[in-house]
């Protein structure tokens, strides 16, 4: 009898896993075995980056087959770049998530960035914005920079100011990552790969690109995801830029809980279903109109309401 063997997936190109197993440390290649399934999430991806599986290698051949998905105790899902009614799971059981924002070439929408800071919030993963290429910034760039590393941090966010073209702010984000898995996310064109390049130059060979002259939005470079280990310690998960991004099967009475401006006034509203809409003594609305909730944060959960409401989710 096969003695099956604990790993966690380092790699997934879809069809073929690459796997890290506990026991020695090798990697080896696998796949899933018959009609393996997810059960309880709708996703394309029954397998991701970081999730721990037991496998078992084949008669013939070289590659090992993936038999049993070990429980997940996070996860960070998307949209399907293939059906906007379907899921696709980033990653994995993360210590980490990083989230790489520019301000231009391309611009990162804080509507994007709140709809993965709810996401982490629902498993209370500890969430860095890495504000990156400010070697570029002009001085509305540094304003604009220096008004979201207020809000952010006031919300409990690591914020980290780095440049992947100059080295700026390298150091500090080594030894943020020193410990634990790491899932580096945001758009195309972010600078996620060159990043990683300059985290692990001598274990990594990432491709970059440049940005796009027609749309002015950043091109793939990254096509699989996968795990790299830092020569630091730790380990980080680069992925593929993200369009769209779900909020799996949030409902929209669960909202306000995962903005934690929100969340801390929940108990002085007047009515314990209020959604800071229009209804009377709303203390979340009260705070908007002093200031002490930002305006766009606001309007941000107002999006996220509406669109759990329809089902629909917006490209950002």
């Amino acid at each position: 009898m096969v003695q099956l063997q604990q790993g966690q997936v380092i790699q997934s190109t879809g069809s073929w896993y690459h796997v890290r197993l506990n026991a020695d440390g090798r990697v080896v290649k696998c796949r899933i075995k018959g009609k393996f399934r997810l059960q309880q999430l709708n996703t394309t991806n029954p397998v991701a980056v970081g999730d721990y599986v037991q496998c078992q290698p084949e008669d013939k051949n070289d590659t090992w087959l993936i038999v049993e998905l070990l429980p997940r105790r996070n996860y960070i899902i998307r949209n399907s770049p293939h059906s906007r009614r379907q899921r696709h799971i980033i990653a994995a059981n993360i210590d980490r998530l990083l989230i790489i924002v520019t301000f231009s070439q391309p611009r990162t929408s804080t509507g994007f960035i709140d709809r993965l800071l709810v996401n982490a919030e629902m498993y209370q993963i500890p969430t860095t914005l890495v504000f990156n290429k400010q070697d570029l910034y002009t001085d509305d760039d540094t304003t604009m920079y220096e008004i979201a590393k207020a809000v952010y941090s006031d919300n409990g966010y690591g914020i980290c100011l780095v440049s992947a073209t100059t080295g700026y702010g390298i150091e500090t984000l080594q030894n943020l990552l020193k410990e634990g898995i790491s899932l580096v996310s945001g758009h195309s064109g972010v600078g996620k790969s060159s990043l990683i390049n300059k985290l692990c130059p001598e274990k990594t060979a990432i491709p970059t690109a440049e940005i796009s002259e027609y749309s002015g939005k950043g091109q793939h470079t990254t096509t699989v995801a996968t795990m790299h280990p830092l020569p630091s310690g730790g380990a980080i998960i680069d992925t593929p830029g993200i369009k769209e991004f779900a909020l799996g099967d949030l409902q929209s009475d669960e909202i306000g809980h995962f903005f934690p401006e929100i969340r801390a006034l929940l108990p002085q509203c007047k009515f314990n279903d209020c959604t800071h809409r229009n209804e009377p003594q709303c203390a979340v609305r009260q705070a908007v109109a002093e200031h002490y909730i930002a305006e766009w944060r606001y309007h941000n959960y107002l999006n996220l309401l509406q669109d759990i409401e329809s089902q629909n989710y917006w490209e950002l």
